[in-house]
C-alpha cells in the first residue's frame, strides 16, 4: 500500500493509461485512478477537454487499442483528399482542416460537428462564410488554419487582378472575396487605376559630343487595360520605367549639347514618341511626361557661365552703341530744329537754366531776373 499511486480526474480532465508503452484505457472525467508500480512502466497522461484536440499519436493509439471508447470520448473528424472540413463549436467556426486531414478530438460540453465542402466545385467562398472568417477577427479570436483561405480585399479605386496557377482568371471590382488555397496556388494582385507618377531619376547619359549629363525626367501614367497589361509583363511599371530610360538615351546620345540647349523641349518630344510606339498594345499609356532637372559638370557649368556672360557681355554694347548713335541723331536732329527757330533755341535754353537751377541751393538776384537771364545766356541775335 506504501507504493500506491492515487490520480484525481475533475471534471474537465480525461486521461489515458499506458501499461509498457501499450494504451490500455482511457479514463473517464471525475475518476479516481490508483495503481503499483511494480514490474511494469505505467504512465497516465491528463488533457484539458478544453483543449480537445487529441495529439496524433494518441489518437492512433486509441483506433488500434481501444476503438469501442473512441466511440463514447471521442469525435473522429476525416477529410477527403478533395474536401476541407469546416469544424464548428455551438455553430461558431473554430477550425479549417485541410484536404486529407484524419483527428480526433475529446468529447466536452460544448456541442461540435463538421462541415465538408467539395473543392472541385469552385475556389470561391460565398459571402456568408467570408463573414464567418472575418468575425473572429473583430473579437479577437482566430480561426485555427485560416492561413488556408486567401481573403483578397480591393479597395476604392483599385481593382484586383485574380491569378490561378499562374494563370489570369478575372478582375475583381472593389470589394471583399475570398479563396481556397488548397488544392492550387492562388494570388490576387492589387492594382491602382487612377493617375500615378514614376520618376526616372539620375540617369547620367553622354552627348554625341561626349558631355556627361544627370537627367531627371517625371511621366504621369495610366492602366489603359489592366488585364493586357498583366497578360504581356510581369510589371508594367518596370516596364515603363525601362522604356524611358531607353526613350532618354535616344534623346540625348544622339544630340549634342548645343542643339540640347537650343531646343530643350526635344527631349520630351523623343521620349513620348519612343515610350508610345513602344508600349503600344500593353494596355498602359502615357498620360504627360517632362524633363525635371538637366545636371551638367561642374567644368561644364563654367565653360558656359564665361559663353553666357561673353554673349550677354556682347549683347550688351550693341545696345548700348545702338542707344549711343539714337541719342547723337537726336541731337543732330534738335540742332537743326534750333537753327532757324530762335523761340526752339530760347526754349533749350530755359530748359537748361531749369535744370541748373535744380542743384542751386540758393540763389541772389541782382538787377533783376532779367539781367541774371542775359547774364546767364546771353542771346546774339542773328545779323
Amino acid at each position: 500500500m506504501d507504493k500506491l499511486v492515487l490520480h484525481h480526474f475533475i471534471h474537465e480532465q480525461i486521461g489515458t493509461l499506458f501499461v509498457d508503452n501499450q494504451l490500455i484505457k482511457i479514463i473517464a472525467p471525475e475518476t479516481v485512478v490508483g495503481y503499483c508500480p511494480f514490474k511494469h512502466t505505467i504512465v497516465l497522461g491528463k488533457f484539458n477537454l478544453r483543449e480537445n484536440r487529441i495529439d496524433d499519436r494518441i489518437a492512433n493509439a486509441i483506433e488500434q487499442r481501444t476503438p469501442q471508447q473512441l466511440l463514447q470520448f471521442c469525435i473522429a473528424m476525416d477529410v477527403g483528399a478533395n474536401e476541407v472540413g469546416l469544424r464548428y463549436e455551438n455553430d461558431l467556426l473554430v477550425e479549417i482542416l485541410p484536404p486529407g486531414t484524419k483527428r480526433l478530438y475529446w468529447k466536452n460540453s460544448d456541442k461540435q460537428h463538421i462541415v465538408k465542402v467539395e473543392l472541385n466545385k469552385g475556389y470561391t467562398l460565398n459571402n456568408e462564410m467570408i463573414e464567418q472568417l472575418l468575425q473572429p477577427k473583430l473579437r479577437q479570436k482566430g480561426i485555427i488554419g485560416d492561413n488556408g483561405v486567401l481573403i483578397a480585399q480591393v479597395p476604392a479605386y483599385h481593382v484586383g487582378v485574380l491569378k490561378v496557377n499562374g494563370q489570369i482568371e478575372q478582375l475583381l471590382t472593389a470589394g471583399i472575396t475570398a479563396y481556397w488555397r488548397f488544392n492550387r496556388e492562388i494570388s490576387v494582385d492589387i492594382v491602382d487605376t487612377r493617375l500615378q507618377v514614376l520618376e526616372v531619376a539620375a540617369q547620367e547619359i553622354l552627348t554625341k559630343d561626349k558631355v556627361n549629363l544627370r537627367i531627371n525626367l517625371v511621366a504621369n501614367w495610366r492602366y489603359t487595360d489592366v488585364l493586357m497589361a498583366f497578360e504581356k509583363t510581369a510589371s508594367p511599371a518596370e516596364l515603363l520605367y525601362r522604356e524611358l530610360q531607353f526613350g532618354l538615351r535616344e534623346a540625348i546620345g544622339t544630340r549634342t549639347l548645343d542643339e540640347l540647349l537650343e531646343n530643350k523641349s526635344i527631349i520630351d518630344e523623343v521620349v513620348s514618341k519612343h515610350v508610345q510606339m513602344r508600349l503600344e498594345g500593353f494596355g498602359i499609356a502615357t498620360i504627360s511626361l517632362g524633363v525635371k532637372d538637366i545636371i551638367l559638370p561642374g567644368d561644364m557649368k563654367a565653360i558656359l557661365s564665361q559663353v553666357v556672360e561673353a554673349e550677354k557681355s556682347a549683347q550688351a554694347n550693341v545696345i548700348r552703341r545702338r542707344e549711343e548713335t539714337s541719342a547723337t541723331r537726336s541731337l543732330l536732329n534738335t540742332a537743326k530744329v534750333m537753327e532757324n527757330n530762335p523761340v526752339a533755341l530760347r526754349l533749350k535754353e530755359m530748359e537748361t537754366l531749369e535744370r541748373i537751377a535744380e542743384r542751386i541751393d540758393k540763389i541772389s538776384v541782382v538787377g533783376g531776373l532779367d539781367q541774371v537771364l542775359h547774364g546767364l545766356i546771353n542771346i546774339q541775335p542773328k545779323g
